[in-house]
């Protein structure tokens, strides 16, 4: 059965598009820590992102790069951080989040619920930014 993910890769569930390329796929979490807040996730399903192989593990980081780089362009942070805790969707993915601080990055904390057309404008953002350096 096709995971949460992959039905979004496949157009069956809507998200807030950023970029993909043939093998990964970025997008706006819609239950953010930040305004910003991505999910970067490999095409192929694979549960545990320490199951992928090591040429695909340095692919999906390498995308994840050039799409922190772009988030970093358009959000007001001090870094992207970065956590992979492959807990909720059995998919693997890398959580990309705008942060100040520690505490920003805090997955146990509340989350925002920004409204759909501020979503719209930032996915927006961070997709020129990916494309613009492209």
């Amino acid at each position: 059965m096709a995971t949460l993910f992959t039905k979004i890769i496949n157009g069956e569930i809507p998200c807030y598009f950023i970029a993909e390329d043939e093998e990964h796929f970025a997008f706006l979490d819609i239950n953010p820590l930040a305004k910003g807040h991505t999910l970067v996730v490999p095409k192929k399903e694979t549960d545990y992102i320490f199951d992928l192989d090591p040429e695909s593990t340095a692919k999906l980081h390498a995308f994840a790069r050039g799409v922190a780089r772009a988030i970093d362009r358009v959000m007001p942070c001090k870094r992207v951080g970065m956590a992979v805790l492959g807990l909720e969707v059995p998919h693997a993915h890398i959580h990309l989040v705008p942060i100040n601080n520690v505490s920003d990055i805090n997955f146990a904390g509340s989350k925002l619920e920004p409204e759909s057309d501020e979503m719209k404008d930032i996915a927006a953002a961070i997709h020129d930014a990916y494309k613009s350096s492209k």
